[in-house]
C-alpha cells in the first residue's frame, strides 16, 4: 500500500462569513493552497502546521490531548475552515502540528467530503455506497 496525497483549499471562515456579509472583499479572504495534504485514515481531524494556521490567521478555541506514537502530546485546536477537495467541501475545526509535518486529512474531514481512500491505488474515491456522489447519511 502507498501513500495518499491530494491538493487541498483551504479557507479561514470567519473571513468568508465576513466577506458574504460585505464587511470585507472577497480577495481579503485568507487562503492556502497544498498540494501534499496528507490523507490519514489514522489520524481523525484536519491537522495543520503551525506556519499554515498563521497564515490563515486561526484563533486558538482549546488545548487538547492525544495519543501518538511518541506518547500522549497536548495540541491546540483552533476555529473552523473550509476544506476543498475535489471540489467537494466541508467545513472543519483544525488541529496544530509542527512545520515539519505536512497537513494531514483525518476520518472525520473524510467522512464529511464523503471520500473512501484507494491505497492501492494511491488515490481518493467517491464512496461507491452513494454511488461516487457526494452524500452523507443523515440515519
Amino acid at each position: 500500500m502507498g501513500k495518499v496525497t491530494v491538493s487541498a483549499r483551504i479557507e479561514n471562515l470567519s473571513d468568508l462569513n465576513r466577506s458574504q456579509a460585505g464587511d470585507i472583499p472577497s480577495d481579503a479572504v485568507r487562503v492556502i493552497e497544498v498540494d501534499d495534504a496528507l490523507v490519514d485514515t489514522g489520524a481523525t481531524m484536519l491537522s495543520l502546521p503551525s506556519k499554515h494556521i498563521r497564515e490563515l490567521g486561526l484563533r486558538r478555541h482549546r488545548t487538547r490531548t492525544a495519543r501518538t506514537t511518541a506518547g500522549v502530546i497536548s495540541f491546540g485546536v483552533y476555529e473552523p475552515v473550509r476544506l476543498t477537495v475535489q471540489e467537494r467541501d466541508c467545513v472543519v475545526e483544525v488541529c496544530e502540528v509542527p512545520d515539519d509535518c505536512p497537513p494531514l486529512i483525518g476520518q472525520l474531514p473524510l467522512e464529511a467530503l464523503d471520500f473512501v481512500v484507494d491505497p492501492n491505488g494511491q488515490k481518493l474515491l467517491g464512496n461507491p455506497e452513494h454511488g461516487g456522489q457526494h452524500m452523507i447519511d443523515l440515519f
